[in-house]
């Protein structure tokens, strides 16, 4: 078989998942475009001030990410029920959903307060750690309303629909940005906030975004009729059992990977404000490229669930390989940008010489890796399609702790690489990590035929 003919086998595979996916990007690339426009404005506060974001993000996302993991373990469920015309048990995990998120979010906000009091004790300059600690803090109460988000979002794209989370998300980051602008920089009358007014631009922006979903639902006819399926009776031990059955590996997968870059973004710390400052600027690169990625993910996700829901599984094969493909085209192309105008990039965060120099070099380490982060985020996506979250668990074990950290030590202390050899560690990882998932996905594929 020709390149040629291979390719043209996979155009509606292509077409089909770009359909689900391009909603998704976009509203995923709105919402790392709101981080780097935290960092940028942030950044021209001063570097102490970035490198105070930087750390305090660090550690928020470790709890954040395990609970947005929590919630995707709904659309793989609704999916498949979905596509096999359960409509009323879709709407019955939906109701579980929306119960099991807003109590996560309770739990681990209450752990979440309770980690920052240690703040001073994880090795960061004096004058970094009472700034991150605001910021961490107010990020905190930003939980509730972003999961009962997540429960609206997580259904949509259980049954196919991505644009209506696309079109509140855009919305709301817009009004994110311009909050940031108000409240960090003083304008319009608010008081100057610095810090602590991007995590309140954030706050509020999430607080919206929340009840504009909520509001939808009882304004779109299409939608309204899945809350008459709710009920008392329709609370289910069964159901929350079964969201925590594929929720808690996805979440626990997710805080490895997150807290693996977060003791990275600990050990960049001991290096000083200037390594922080450049290591926030390319983590807001890396999370933006990931984006795009992450939300070729989330169509993956639906588009094999929703296959094997009608048990064609040739076409979940095929989807999930399509995935791939597409990945690869958009890793290549972020790649040659962030490569060949490394130094233009850096320069838009901070004009501080030593902070430019060490991130251009950090951005050129992010280009070499998009390959091995695409490849390794859409295998995850499709993986959980067909319900496998335990392998990614084992994977982000071995490769974000074991393999990234021990790596980091060795590079970033041992050599004396400093931030250098912490985002060669990441470059390691990720690209052991897309391996063992690629081929993990090519042998569950196989028990499919």
């Amino acid at each position: 078989m020709s390149f040629v003919t291979y390719v043209k086998g996979y155009i509606p595979f292509y077409r089909r998942n770009l359909k689900i996916a391009l909603p998704v990007m976009f509203a995923q690339l709105g919402q790392a475009i709101v981080m780097l426009a935290d960092t940028m404005m942030v950044g021209h506060l001063g570097t102490v001030e970035l490198a105070a974001v930087s750390f305090g993000s660090s550690v928020f996302m470790i709890g954040f990410l395990f609970a947005l993991g929590l919630s995707i373990g709904a659309t793989p469920l609704i999916g498949k029920e979905y596509a096999a015309g359960g409509h009323r048990r879709s709407a019955i995990i939906f109701q579980n959903s929306i119960l099991f998120d807003l109590g996560v979010s309770l739990i681990l906000g209450g752990i979440m307060w309770g980690v920052s009091c240690f703040m001073d004790r994880m090795g960061q300059p004096d004058e970094v750690w009472p700034l991150a600690q605001v910021y961490f803090r107010i990020s905190v109460y930003t939980l509730p309303f972003v999961l009962l988000f997540q429960s609206f979002r997580q259904f949509m794209e259980g049954i196919g629909n991505t644009k209506y989370a696309m079109v509140i998300t855009l919305v709301g980051n817009l009004l994110n940005i311009f909050l940031n602008w108000v409240l960090i920089f003083g304008k319009l009358g608010c008081p100057m906030l610095g810090v602590a007014g991007a995590a309140y631009a954030t706050l509020i922006a999430r607080i919206l975004m929340s009840i504009a979903f909520v509001v939808l639902f009882f304004v779109k006819r299409p939608l309204i009729r899945y809350f008459y399926f709710f009920g008392k009776k329709s609370f289910s031990r069964r159901e929350i059992k079964g969201l925590a059955y594929v929720g808690i590996p996805i979440g626990s997968q997710m805080l490895l990977e997150t807290l693996g870059m977060s003791l990275s973004s600990i050990m960049v710390g001991w290096f000083g404000a200037v390594a922080l400052a450049s290591h926030q600027i390319a983590m807001n690169l890396s999370s933006l490229t990931f984006m795009i990625s992450s939300g070729l993910a989330s169509a993956t996700t639906i588009r094999v669930s929703h296959q094997i829901g009608v048990k064609d599984f040739k076409s979940m094969r095929k989807a999930g390989i399509a995935s791939t493909h597409l990945s690869l085209v958009f890793s290549c192309v972020c790649a040659i940008i962030l490569f060949f105008f490394r130094v233009q990039i850096a320069s838009a965060f901070s004009v501080d010489p030593e902070v430019l120099e060490l991130s251009s070099l950090l951005i050129a380490i992010v280009a070499i890796y998009q390959f091995g982060d695409g490849f390794q985020v859409v295998s995850i996506g499709a993986l959980r399609g067909m319900s496998d979250v335990y392998a990614p668990m084992v994977v982000a074990i071995v490769c974000y702790l074991i393999v990234n950290l021990s790596m980091a030590y060795l590079l970033a202390v041992i050599f004396n690489w400093g931030a250098v050899g912490v985002w060669i560690a990441f470059m390691i990882e990720l690209y052991l990590a897309a391996i063992l998932l690629g081929l993990r996905f090519r042998h569950k594929t196989k028990l499919y035929r």
